[in-house]
């Protein structure tokens, strides 16, 4: 009989990740993200637990409709001392009418003489109960084998006396769950492979956390030793240091292995805008370094190294960007040399000689204007900037005559001392000279809402552009308050696109200025906008 490779995908993003520092779902974000992941392929969607608090009670209130993906309903056995029909808990969550419940319970006998306080066998009836009734109410029910594999090394013929119970109740999944994350890679093959001999593995699942950076790592090895079900999270969110990555294991079964997670090609080129969307509704900036999905993870700095992708991108990168919906960045810094500048023309669109001198030129450039500060490896939008004025392909859209910044730390009316920031702007649009003032949330929220005022009538695509970020570096902290300052700006607008653009000073200010200069032109020049200032990019 051949070997059944089908493994199947569980999200717990919208309640083991509302567990994160930090992370607070409102309930149209965990719509959005449920509608995400159906959309991108998942089997099972976890929408939270019903009764634990009012976001999760909105959402299974009005679930979105999905698909292909599974609803699913998360909570707990019932409670020692209290029948499944008579547990307030359990009702709440099988009132919610999820197509699929997931009930967790103990497997760790420590947990159930000390936590519990109950005889090891009644542990095992009430998970027996509660899945039998639940199996009433839902299509499908599984259960959450907590702490398992402490529970499991602890005393092996309890723990799976506990999955038994839930397997012969009627459990369509029984989950094997790391809780704490102390579990290493080979560890889990071993006892998942001995599981396997006593539960069929196309009822087995895997929960891991990442304490030890091993979750994903322990997901594919319990696959590996023939689980078929995986749990996980988007961009790794949840509790302590996380539960696997889903973004990581996704593409790792299908573009590395043989088995088959019900996902499409074209479904797997949705990935990376997946794990951005989760971001964007979190507030939060994407890892630059998250493998598969992060901006770095196909970056190339190097010269020899971006020379030999140029040749054969195999050289250097373990699968193709586009596969999982990336791309490959050629990274420009003072390390750079032609063979850099020539593969960032090519992804800015640049068509030139290779023999141009301006290329040479260019190289020196950057070596020179690192040397001052600037970090052209993380302001990719400067540096296209950079290389469009040097061929001379990239507008001036408007020109700065003069700019005021004024603080005004007062004690208001109310007795309450507050800092108000004025910005004053001078610039040269259309031929015409435009003053604007504006107050802000600090001096550089004040310059920006001014340059704006200034520039919208003539660039309305500006109104579309959003400040997602704002990095300060101190670079020469030895001169103290006469410090030389790099500013990196991140910007986003509708259409989804990032960039970073970069200014240095002595002045925060005239540093920031610089950032936003660029911020402004790059969207502009990208938006094919014509220049109104009296020189138009060829």
């Amino acid at each position: 009989m051949a070997e059944d490779k089908r493994v199947y995908l569980f999200d717990s993003t919208l309640r083991d990740g509302a567990q994160t520092q930090g992370v607070d779902f409102t309930v149209p974000d965990k719509v959005a993200i449920a509608e995400a992941l159906d959309g991108l392929g998942i089997d099972y969607v976890e929408g939270g637990w019903p009764g634990a608090n009012p976001t999760d009670d909105a959402f299974f209130g009005k679930p979105p409709a999905l698909e292909a993906a599974r609803l699913v309903a998360f909570g707990m056995t019932r409670r020692p001392g209290r029948s499944t029909a008579n547990d307030p808990g359990l009702a709440q969550i099988l009132r919610a009418g999820a197509p699929a419940v997931c009930l967790v319970g103990k497997a760790w006998d420590f947990h159930v003489e000390v936590a519990l306080e109950i005889p090891l066998s009644e542990n095992v009836e009430l998970i027996a109960d509660s899945l039998a009734y639940a199996g009433t109410k839902a299509e499908e029910v599984m259960f959450d084998a907590e702490h398992f594999f402490d529970g499991y090394k602890a005393n092996p013929g309890y723990a799976l006396d506990c999955l038994k119970a839930a397997l012969e109740a009627g459990a369509r999944w029984v989950v094997l769950c790391d809780t704490n994350g102390g579990t290493l890679p080979a560890e889990v093959e071993r006892i998942v492979g001995e599981v396997v001999e006593i539960i069929p593995g196309d009822r087995l699942g895997i929960h891991c956390h990442n304490d030890t950076e091993n979750a994903v790592a322990n997901s594919l090895a319990a696959i590996r030793a023939g689980a078929r079900q995986v749990q996980g999270t988007l961009n790794g969110l949840g509790e302590r240091c996380g539960n696997a990555n889903l973004v990581s294991l996704i593409p790792s079964l299908m573009l590395k292995t043989d088995y088959e997670v019900g996902m499409s090609e074209a479904q797997l080129r949705q990935l990376t805008s997946v794990s951005r969307l989760l971001d964007e509704r979190l507030n939060r900036a994407p890892a630059r370094n998250a493998a598969y999905v992060g901006e770095s993870a196909f970056a190339h700095k190097g010269g020899l190294h971006v020379s030999a992708v140029g040749k054969d991108p195999r050289t250097y990168e373990h699968v193709e960007p586009g596969l999982v919906g990336n791309q490959r960045h050629i990274v420009v810094s003072d390390q750079s040399g032609r063979s850099n500048i020539l593969a960032r023309f090519r992804e800015a669109g640049f068509e030139v000689d290779p023999k141009d001198s301006k290329v040479a030129a260019l190289v020196e450039t950057v070596k020179a204007r690192e040397f001052q500060g600037y970090a052209y490896d993380g302001a990719e939008a400067s540096f296209e900037l950079l290389a469009g004025r040097a061929l001379d392909r990239v507008a001036d859209y408007f020109t700065l005559s003069r700019f005021r910044i004024m603080d005004n730390r007062r004690w208001n009316a109310r007795g309450e001392l507050v800092t108000e920031s004025e910005a004053t702007v001078n610039l040269v649009v259309e031929g015409e000279e435009r003053h604007e003032v504006a107050n802000g949330n600090g001096p550089v929220n004040a310059l920006d809402i001014a340059l704006r005022k200034a520039l919208i009538a003539s660039y309305p695509g500006l109104e579309d552009l959003h400040l997602v970020d704002y990095k300060v570096r101190i670079l020469t902290p030895s001169d103290g308050t006469r410090a030389i300052t790099r500013v990196m700006i991140e910007s986003t607008d509708s259409t989804g696109r990032r960039w970073t653009t970069v200014g240095v000073s002595s002045d925060i200010i005239d540093a920031s200025f610089n950032a936003l200069h660029d911020a402004y032109t790059w969207k502009l020049y990208r938006d094919g906008a014509p220049s109104l200032n009296g020189r138009a990019a060829k």
